[in-house]
């Protein structure tokens, strides 16, 4: 028998009120991904036939979240039916006329759930020819989901919404999980039927049970043991839990595979970080986006990188980064702010109380105290000295400087754009470059010092300051 045919249907209408967001809840964020794409992410897992997401609230924005998850994916409009059952309706509508298989249905703001449990969810469905198997679990508190109502033979009856349960049947603590797999044909003739009498007036894909089972068709339940993964996102606390609950086992994983992380619990990485055998993390880490660190780099504490790349054996302290690269053992930080496009070569170093922003730091130079250094390129083994600053923007234009190899350049420099320092030049403190530095020369701008004798006692008469001019100009008689 040929493999029977598959389609998912990803459940993304919903306004999500409780999260009271401008944001859509699918597309809150977890561990650095939108909600709804860890979901797309396992139903792809299953390589339907068909992946169909059914949107509604903010359509716009969550259908750009899902393309550019699953670009091939069937993009279904609800209309002004509220609820699941007519959600389900119209995605099944979508689905070609000769689709005779099953359908997968998943909630958009249930992030655990994994492709495994989805494949079980299938195999017992269809091993057992069921016109619908649903996902259940036994909670010791099962206030707030819809109760699985079995007969006394101990087979599926039907689904009770919590609003519209009775006390004896409140009191049931196996919970329907919003998970179900149905046959088409199943969907195709029952679906129809579904009526809005309820305490909310809408249409729930859970009375799909009661009426298979009335009209004497296989109705199955899978309850699984690790309930977690059946938590869907509802308000912010849950968003925090379970971001909570995805990092902790994020950081298992990478201290297993070799990474020291000396405080879990102040340490967070995103699903997307990469990480290599002996890197550490000191407390207060956030890695988030694409960022990779390699072997023997020490990250922390109290930092932050997105999509940033950190070289072996690099040290990177009490430093916010994002799209930058740093190179094998170079040193970043304390208090260093390196904005796109900062690239750190090997060996070079990005002091305290440096910001950088579309820079090339060449191998071995530094940049080591109270500057901003923006649009430049710095050659190898150059030293750029402490309070400097590139005066880069015009007020209309941004213009870049190039400063050589092998530089020295004095405190408190200003370099304004565009101007370039030569290889092996060197600049005293204090100096503005308005033009270009020959390779080799020195550049000073340097006003004669004129000292005003007896101005604080002529100008600040019976102050403290004159006071102790006087004194020392007695103690100099």
């Amino acid at each position: 028998m040929p493999e029977r045919q598959l389609a998912v249907v990803v459940l993304a209408a919903g306004q999500g009120t409780r999260m009271k967001s401008s944001t859509p809840k699918v597309l809150h964020r977890l561990a650095g991904l939108p909600l709804i794409q860890h979901v797309l992410e396992t139903a792809g897992a299953l390589q339907p036939d068909h992946l169909v997401t059914v949107v509604r609230h903010e359509r716009d924005l969550v259908v750009a979240s899902v393309l550019d998850t699953a670009p091939h994916a069937l993009v279904v409009d609800q209309d002004d039916v509220p609820g699941t059952g007519r959600a389900v309706e119209q995605a099944v509508e979508a689905l070609p006329a000769e689709f005779t298989g099953d359908v997968v249905v998943v909630s958009a703001d249930v992030p655990f759930l994994d492709h495994a449990t989805l494949e079980a969810l299938l195999d017992q469905h269809r091993s057992a020819s069921a016109s619908a198997t649903l996902l259940s679990a036994v909670l010791p508190d099962a206030t707030g989901y819809g109760r699985v109502v079995r007969r006394d033979s101990g087979d599926v009856d039907r689904i009770v919404e919590h609003k519209d349960a009775t006390d004896d049947e409140r009191a049931v603590r196996e919970i329907n999980s919003g998970t179900y797999a149905f046959t088409v044909a199943a969907l195709r003739t029952h679906l129809p039927r579904i009526g809005s009498a309820n305490a909310q007036n809408e249409k729930y894909v859970t009375d799909m049970v009661g009426l298979l089972t009335g009209a004497g068709e296989v109705v199955g339940a899978r309850a699984i043991d690790e309930t977690w993964r059946l938590e869907g996102i509802n308000d912010r606390v849950q968003l925090a839990a379970a971001a909570r609950r995805l990092n902790d086992r994020i950081v298992e994983h990478w201290q297993r595979e070799g990474v020291s992380i000396v405080d879990p619990q102040t340490t967070w990485i995103d699903r997307d970080v990469s990480l290599s055998p002996d890197v550490e993390l000191l407390p207060g880490t956030q890695l988030r986006g694409a960022t990779y660190v390699a072997a023997g780099a020490v990250v922390g504490p109290d930092t932050t990188l997105v999509d940033t790349e950190v070289g072996e054996g690099a040290t990177v302290k009490r430093t916010d980064a994002t799209l930058a690269v740093i190179g094998a053992r170079a040193s970043v930080g304390p208090f260093a702010y390196l904005r796109p496009n900062t690239l750190l070569s090997a060996d070079g170093k990005i002091g305290t109380f440096v910001e950088t922003k579309n820079v090339q730091i060449g191998e071995g130079s530094k940049v080591p105290h109270l500057s901003y250094v923006g649009d430049t390129e710095v050659g190898e083994g150059s030293n750029i000295g402490a309070g400097t600053i590139t005066a880069n923007y015009d007020g209309v234009h941004k213009h870049r400087t190039e400063v050589g190899s092998h530089v020295r350049t004095g405190s408190h420099n200003v370099f304004v754009a565009p101007v370039r320092i030569g290889d092996g030049a060197y600049t005293g403190a204090g100096t503005i470059v308005r033009k270009d530095v020959p390779a080799g020369a020195l550049a000073l701008s340097i006003a004669p010092q004129r000292n005003a004798s007896g101005w604080v006692e002529a100008n600040r008469p019976g102050s403290a300051a004159a006071e102790a001019a006087a004194r020392a100009e007695r103690t100099t008689d």
